[in-house]
């Protein structure tokens, strides 16, 4: 069973803290994670994958 996202981990965009659970706006949020590690590196995932997909997409192009 998976555990529900309102127990999980959130990254805030506004303020750069983790959170627990729904404590911000969804607009706020990114996640959810499993972990307060994982949700504090949420920024440099969200870039690492936006730079994959744009390789993607050039190379797409090509």
């Amino acid at each position: 069973m998976t555990e529900e996202p309102s127990k999980k981990y959130w990254y805030n965009l506004k303020t750069g803290k983790v959170e627990q659970g729904f404590e911000s706006p969804v607009v706020d949020r990114a996640g959810p994670f499993d972990t307060a590690e994982e949700a504090a590196h949420a920024l440099e995932r969200m870039r690492a994958r936006s730079a994959a997909w744009d390789e993607e997409e050039a190379a797409e192009d090509r």
